[in-house]
């Protein structure tokens, strides 16, 4: 069901992957979705960049069954279009509403269709450009720390790669729920970013001489967040306290394991908790999109909680956006322009 002023347009401009780089589809290559019963369609002001993006580039991480080829895993615009059950419910955003979604693909692409449970409203006063920066690394943090990790106040976790979108949102949620935390990342200016972000210990783990030991001088941690994997196992098993949960959801250090990780877990009597969230089912990510918008969207809407942001390319440079996250340079998220402001 169209909205009596917002109907879109039929054909769009969108990033597909091919032959391992970004490839600009420009109208009328590609129509714009029609939004399904439960879906509300949105006219794209920004999207952003994640890791899943770039391994889908490079044909190492397939999307889910049914999604988009169309890359981009979060995106923040306006509502163009309701399907035809969104109506009825009277927490749905309406035709002409700021959002911010959670997406399995779309997002590079001047329309994108959603399931409405996983869009948020923009606080007012935050702009569409910062909204884009929220949705897959807030809500990536928050479920690994609460619904995966079961972080209670007063417990230390260790954030890896503490300068990436996710490290950058961990770090904050962490030290608002009360956690000490112990941030990790190989540039002293993202740890220092780190420490503005409520940090209370950091370390360089490509100039200390024992990241591990480093790490857990202070108190060892309870709970470890991992985008890592195999070449950070011995570090992690080695500093997480006994009865800690390390938490996995990445694998940028690979993922063969030579050596005795079974007994270094059994003897910390630790929980190795592996996770992921595109592919979760639609309720799933109903279910956090709602525990979030309660716990943390208010600290959001205040300023209490701001995404970082670190660079911004139009959509006809993804390819350039992806280079630099590959390249490890900057600190937070890199956004797309695709309509800009609206």
């Amino acid at each position: 069901m169209l909205g009596a002023s917002a109907a879109p347009a039929t054909l769009m401009r969108a990033v597909v992957a091919d032959a391992g780089r970004c490839v600009l589809l420009a109208a009328p290559a590609l129509a714009v979705p029609t939004p399904r019963a439960n879906e509300l369609l949105i006219r794209v002001a920004f999207s952003a960049i994640n890791r899943a993006d770039t391994l889908q580039r490079l044909g190492r991480y397939a999307p889910p069954p049914g999604a988009t080829p169309v890359l981009g895993l979060e995106a923040a615009g306006v509502v163009a279009a309701l399907g035809a059950d969104v109506a009825a419910h009277a927490a749905a955003p309406r035709v002409g509403d700021r959002v911010m979604a959670l997406l399995a693909g779309g997002g590079y692409a001047e329309f994108v269709a959603c399931d409405w449970r996983h869009a948020m409203r923009v606080p007012e006063g935050m702009s569409l450009r910062t909204a884009a920066a929220v949705p897959e690394t807030f809500l990536t943090a928050f479920q690994l720390l609460h619904l995966v990790g079961k972080a209670r106040a007063g417990e230390t976790v260790l954030v890896h790669a503490a300068g990436s979108g996710v490290g950058t949102a961990a770090v904050q949620l962490a030290a608002a729920h009360g956690l000490r935390v112990v941030a990790v990342a190989g540039a002293d200016a993202k740890l220092a970013t780190a420490r503005r972000l409520g940090a209370a210990t950091t370390v360089n783990y490509k100039t200390s001489a024992d990241w591990a030991a480093e790490a857990a001088a202070g108190g060892a941690p309870d709970l470890i967040l991992d985008p890592v994997g195999a070449s950070f196992w011995e570090g992690n098993a080695k500093a997480l306290a006994v009865d800690g949960r390390w938490v996995l959801y990445g694998s940028l250090g690979g993922v063969a394991v030579d050596g005795p990780i079974f007994a270094k877990l059994m003897q910390k009597r630790a929980a190795l908790l592996a996770t992921t969230l595109r592919n979760r089912s639609d309720d799933y990510k109903a279910e956090l999109v709602a525990r979030f918008s309660a716990a943390a969207l208010p600290a959001l809407a205040s300023g209490a909680l701001a995404p970082v942001i670190d660079a911004e390319f139009a959509l006809e440079d993804a390819q350039l956006a992806h280079e630099r996250m590959e390249g490890n340079e900057g600190c937070g998220k890199i956004l797309l322009r695709v309509s800009g402001e609206m």
